[in-house]
């Protein structure tokens, strides 16, 4: 999955790709380098970031979605909490609706999931962007995130939505450290355990600087997510999201590869 960030503010890339025909542009570019999948978001979720109006989400995104629409036939995901939002990308050409609230910022954001019968992404926050990074506890990470995944998947159920529409993703770096980060990956196989494809998202975030202390800047981190990609996708991840595309798919294959010629 490439990242298509409309967003002034993003940690990794805010602002490169605000314009239209920009993020247009770049989402085709991550396409022909190998994405099978592309997210468009306009709303920065990294830690501190400020909200922003359901309305100037759907002017960020919903061109965009348009333009990669008429050109580009693969499937969309659009990264927001917001109902309203989500239902323009829809009609505009989005076939997920990838959700770091897991349906929970709105009331009404399941009962709309259902409506839409898009696929949508289940993830694991604690707290909100603006103080998510404030200390956050847990007693036993992987059990808690596990469990409360399992818990909203339901929920999401009985308000309606397929299950194999289905998707979780542990939310790395939404509400945890860098610790909490590597034992959620050392230990991915527990939550595709629960028989719902995983979504996996490391790329170029800030836990791979607490191994490598110079990985100061974002693009310091390719490395580092290389290296986590290849992980989550042997411990059972169905999609990795990632900034880098050309390079991943290139780690992906030539792990693939290895695996096959050692049968």
């Amino acid at each position: 999955m490439g990242i298509v960030n409309v967003t002034p503010d993003s940690f990794s890339d805010g602002g490169r790709h605000a314009g239209v025909e920009a993020a247009v542009a770049h989402g085709l570019r991550l396409a022909e380098q190998g994405a099978d999948w592309l997210d468009v978001g306009g709303e920065s979720t990294r830690p501190g970031a400020e909200p922003v109006s359901g309305a100037d989400e759907i002017a960020r995104t919903v061109p965009v979605i348009e333009g990669l629409r008429a050109r580009w036939a693969g499937p969309i995901s659009i990264d927001t909490m917001k109902p309203e939002v989500a239902r323009a990308a829809v009609v505009a050409g989005a076939t997920m609706w990838n959700d770091v609230a897991a349906l929970g910022f709105t009331p009404d954001a399941m009962a709309v999931a259902a409506e839409l019968g898009c696929d949508v992404a289940l993830m694991h926050m604690k707290g909100e962007p603006r103080t998510m990074q404030a200390a956050p506890r847990y007693d036993d990470v992987v059990a808690e995130v596990t469990d409360w995944l399992a818990a909203r998947a339901e929920a999401v159920m009985a308000a309606g939505v397929a299950r194999e529409r289905i998707w979780l993703d542990p939310g790395l770096g939404f509400g945890k450290t860098a610790q909490h980060n590597l034992a959620l990956t050392g230990h991915l196989g527990r939550l595709a355990a629960l028989g719902f494809p995983i979504l996996y998202g490391a790329s170029r975030k800030r836990m791979i600087q607490s191994i490598d202390p110079t990985a100061t800047e974002p693009s310091d981190r390719i490395g580092g997510s290389l290296a986590l990609a290849l992980e989550a996708a042997r411990r059972g991840a169905g999609i990795i999201r990632v900034h880098d595309v050309r390079e991943t798919v290139q780690a992906l294959a030539v792990h693939a590869a290895v695996r096959e010629a050692g049968r």
